[in-house]
């Protein structure tokens, strides 16, 4: 079987995956929305928010319940049974033996429904369970998608992998203990409480007495144990943060011999973890061992107070074990529920922390505004001014600029002074606080910037690749590209001698990050990607400042192509590299000082030529 029939295959095996997932979404819902909608209207309420996660799969936890029902329903008739066939024995009855051979029989035909009952209970409960937490997470990954780059600058990647991961896994097991672990308490509580009013009253009203007892108790700790858990899912994210900060960091920590410092930072942190998470599950055991004793004491209590009424002859000898059992279910179902608080705590914190990102404002609006199909690279920079969020401080501070359909313009001056920023500005990453940023004529806060990207392509200066092939990293975000196409970009970008040397060509794996290759391969690889595009507008920022020469002549030359009859910004330190631009904008403090050809500004002599002399 030739790769390209594997491929195909592979694409269809997973299509028919998220095909069969598909068949279980309820229909005409927009999931992602729906679930931000959600946290909108019932933010303070995360109870609320969290029924309201499975619109569209109510159904299923009806049959869930029905299910849950018959699958359970030998755990409240068997004492019922032992009492009926102990006050039988003890009384006499002339109809004793068929009595137990028919209850008998209806226990175990009960006991076998068991099995099928808790497989539909299963697969129903587990399809709305599994599905809200898919849609959640995808929920998720939408909106990590609308946030600003702002956010995502001012926000530990490593505390919004928790929230996908760990907080969405702590409201599916909410979701799971609400319905199996509430549901059977409810019952049991229900059904035990039903049977002893129906037989004494007098029962009835001493079993009353005692859930007060647990209300008392679960108010009591309710309040710590929501701030135990607040303070131990804050500081779990912190370290999921650091983790990840320091498993990118270990070749610069390794290559300085800072594995010491690293080792002791995070252990700093993981005690801190540690107390947080001793002082939560004190609370818990302490809870739990407070609890249990009330119960157990009460229980007792319940056992001599049936054993008196027996005595007198208020209820039958068999109906003290029938007592004793259901009185013993409450108790425990009590203490079950109140066992519960924590993981319905850790869950709610989950379910308000989820929301933090859900319902931040910080997003690129683009619905409403106008599409575009076609673009010429025609840029207009009008008195701009822009600054950071909390902050007064503009980075760009009038900035005035023309570029011309298929100029290549250089943004040259020292760190800071905004060459960045203004290619943010450009991408759209960043909006003018004041003044505009024309694209061919128009707005772009008016643009559908979604629409608008698809025109460009962006190198960065540290390239970013993703695990996967070769050709995954080139092909990324382009469908059915033509192999002959394919090969032409490889070339264009230098890349030629590589795909040659690799075992697999095109397929060889390139590692997390692309960590088999080095800086300027990735680098190629980069701007391959950037070419595959076909582009109208390149953004090219230091794209060859950390390379060797070498590495830096190839990538000058994929450059060269891929800047051919296209709009480039293009941001160097190295002055020698923008020779060729069409125009030079020198950058100071937020403005354009000097705009002119390489020769132009040389021969004004002014702050382009100083920056050129001290690199000379």
């Amino acid at each position: 079987m030739e790769k390209k029939d594997i491929d195909n295959k592979d694409t269809k095996s997973k299509a028919g995956k998220r095909a069969a997932i598909n068949l279980h979404a309820p229909k005409n819902l927009d999931v992602d929305n729906w679930f931000i909608e959600c946290y909108k209207r019932h933010r303070n309420h995360p109870l609320i928010i969290l029924i309201r996660l499975y619109k569209g799969n109510y159904h299923k936890f009806v049959l869930a319940v029905l299910f849950f029902l018959i699958k359970h329903c030998p755990v409240w008739i068997l004492p019922i049974v032992t009492a009926n066939i102990i006050n039988d024995v003890t009384t006499g009855s002339p109809n004793t033996v068929r009595d137990i051979i028919i209850q008998c029989i209806v226990m175990v035909a009960l006991i076998g429904l068991n099995i099928p009952t808790n497989y539909m209970y299963t697969r129903y409960k587990s399809l709305a369970t599994r599905y809200a937490e898919t849609g959640l997470r995808k929920a998720l990954v939408r909106k990590l998608q609308q946030l600003s780059i702002s956010y995502h600058k001012e926000t530990q990647s490593g505390r919004l992998q928790s929230k996908i991961i760990r907080d969405v896994e702590a409201v599916e097991t909410l979701s799971t203990q609400l319905l199996i672990s509430t549901l059977n308490i409810a019952l049991n509580i229900a059904i035990s409480l039903a049977v002893t009013v129906t037989k004494s009253r007098m029962v009835f009203v001493f079993f009353l007495l005692t859930t007060p007892v647990a209300a008392v108790t679960m108010v009591f700790f309710r309040n710590v144990m929501r701030q135990r858990n607040h303070e131990f899912r804050h500081e779990m994210e912190e370290t999921s943060a650091q983790v990840m900060e320091m498993v990118e960091m270990i070749p610069v920590t390794r290559a300085h011999a800072l594995e010491e410092k690293e080792i002791d930072k995070i252990s700093d942190q993981l005690f801190l973890v540690a107390e947080k998470g001793y002082r939560l599950d004190v609370i818990q055991s302490v809870f739990g061992s407070v609890g249990w004793a009330i119960f157990q004491v009460f229980q007792i209590v319940c056992l001599a107070f049936t054993g008196f009424l027996a005595l007198r002859g208020t209820i039958l000898p068999g109906d003290i074990t029938l007592y004793q059992s259901y009185f013993a279910t409450i108790v425990n179902q009590i203490s079950s529920f109140v066992t519960l608080i924590p993981t319905i705590a850790k869950g709610v914190e989950s379910v308000n922390s989820i929301g933090e990102v859900l319902l931040s404002d910080d997003i690129e609006k683009n619905d409403g505004k106008e599409k575009i199909d076609s673009l010429s690279g025609r840029y207009d920079f009008e008195n701009v001014k822009f600054r950071y969020n909390n902050t007064d401080v503009d980075v760009i501070n009038g900035l005035n600029l023309h570029v011309e359909p298929g100029e290549t313009i250089a943004l040259v001056g020292e760190s800071g002074s905004g060459k960045s920023t203004i290619l943010n500005l450009a991408i759209g990453f960043n909006l003018a606080n004041e003044g505009k940023v024309l694209v061919d004529g128009k707005d772009i806060k008016e643009l559908d910037l979604r629409s608008y990207r698809q025109f460009l392509a962006v190198v960065p200066q540290s390239s970013i690749l993703f695990s996967g092939t070769l050709r995954d990293n080139i092909t990324y975000g382009v469908d059915n590209v033509d192999d002959e196409f394919l090969q032409e970009v490889v070339e264009a970008a230098n890349l030629s001698d590589l795909v040659e040397s690799l075992p697999k060509g095109l397929n060889t794996d390139v590692g997390e990050h692309g960590g088999k290759l080095s800086g300027g391969q990735r680098q190629r690889v980069s701007i391959a990607r950037a070419l595959i595009r076909n582009p109208k507008v390149i953004i090219l920022d230091e794209a060859t400042s950390a390379l060797d020469s070498i590495s830096e002549k190839l990538i000058q030359e994929a450059l060269d192509n891929l800047t051919r009859n296209r709009t480039t910004f293009i941001v160097a330190h190295r002055l020698s590299t923008i020779r060729n631009a069409d125009k030079i904008a020198v950058i100071n403090e937020g403005k354009c000082v000097e705009y002119g050809t390489y020769e132009e500004l040389m021969e004004l002599g002014g702050e382009f030529f100083k920056l050129k002399s001290i690199q000379s």
